[in-house]
């Protein structure tokens, strides 16, 4: 949203609405909310610098005095809710860049923004982008460039994922509007096929496709009338890959609950293995050693179908029952299952 109306008052040449001071605030908080907005706009920022005729007045009456205030107040903020002097934007940095902690949650080759990424986060607007860069004229160069080099600077870190291009996708459309606004003939069939292209999918993805997740701390809602009584109170553990469900976000009540936890590792032991990988590399073993008497159960039990086979014995040793069976998605893959089971243990 920073990143859309920050454009919106960007000095583009011929632009209408250009406002230096509104896009630099702009464009500052946005790096501040998440430093590495900062590679969006450092082409824009330095083609403003250079296009600009004064540029010392640029610096010292919008960039300095906007940089300070903004970083300052960061810093202030921050500094008091940790109780420490900090700079959050830097540990950002450190951590995600330089120690490449992001890694350890996986990794992309170089090229996988060029052959993927940028072709699912744009859909059914590719053909749309790409007819609207051939009709660009020079004053949008600027804009491809930022593109390009957003998706290259990007491409040097082993770690990707589609969220990390989402602030490219309103440049992108800029360029999808030329097209669209080129076709005669053809405007409202085009515009047809895109609502139509984005609309299934959208509503598909959003209201089907793997929801389970979602679903199922509405079925474990209930037990917080539990925690209020004096009877035994229930626990929940999650034998799912780390972070697939909501916590306590869903959950508002004291309940005990559990998942498989996956930190990255800090130390630089690369040979170091989550705890998630050890349960699913011998669920059974796992189990049996993190519960070896009957009193440090669990009351419940979460997990996908494709598990249940591989821990039937433990559950049938220490009287689990299924009571639920949700919906998850069409698509199974690996460790996530087409249907979620909670067990509860018999009483």
């Amino acid at each position: 949203m920073l990143t859309v109306l920050a454009l919106y008052y960007y000095p583009l040449p011929g632009s209408k609405t250009h406002n230096s001071s509104k896009y630099l605030i702009l464009v500052a908080l946005a790096v501040i909310v998440r430093p590495t907005a900062l590679i969006v706009w450092l082409p824009l920022l330095a083609f403003h610098f250079w296009k600009d005729n004064n540029k010392l007045r640029l610096i010292i009456h919008h960039c300095l005095p906007i940089a300070a205030l903004t970083l300052g107040l960061s810093i202030l903020i921050d500094s008091l809710i940790h109780g420490q002097w900090i700079l959050v934007q830097w540990n950002f940095i450190k951590f995600n860049i330089f120690h490449n902690v992001a890694e350890f949650y996986g990794s992309h080759p170089w090229h996988w923004y060029f052959t993927q990424g940028f072709v699912v986060v744009l859909g059914p607007h590719l053909p749309f982008f790409l007819h609207g860069c051939s009709l660009a004229s020079k004053r949008y160069r600027i804009l491809l460039f930022t593109i390009a080099w957003t998706l290259i600077i990007y491409s040097l870190l082993a770690h990707k994922e589609f969220r990390f291009i989402y602030p490219i996708l309103p440049i992108c459309i800029i360029f999808c509007g030329t097209s669209l606004a080129s076709l005669k003939a053809w405007k409202k069939t085009s515009i047809c096929f895109l609502l139509v292209a984005n609309l299934i999918p959208a509503l598909y993805t959003g209201l089907v496709h793997q929801r389970g997740t979602l679903d199922v701390m509405g079925h474990l809602q209930p037990l917080c009338d539990a925690t209020t009584s004096n009877s035994s109170q229930p626990q929940v553990l999650f034998l799912m890959p780390c972070h697939s469900t909501p916590f306590y976000s869903h959950i508002h009540c004291p309940l005990r609950m559990r998942f498989l936890e996956c930190p990255p590792d800090l130390t630089g032991d690369r040979s170091t293995t989550d705890e998630a990988n050890v349960f699913y590399t011998d669920p059974a073993t796992w189990l049996s050693r993190e519960f070896p008497r009957q009193d440090t159960l669990p009351s419940h039990l979460v997990f996908f179908n494709v598990l249940e086979k591989e821990i039937s014995a433990f559950l049938e040793e220490n009287a689990f029952m299924k009571r639920t069976e949700i919906f998850h998605t069409h698509v199974p893959e690996g460790r996530v299952g087409e249907t979620i089971f909670i067990y509860a243990r018999k009483h």
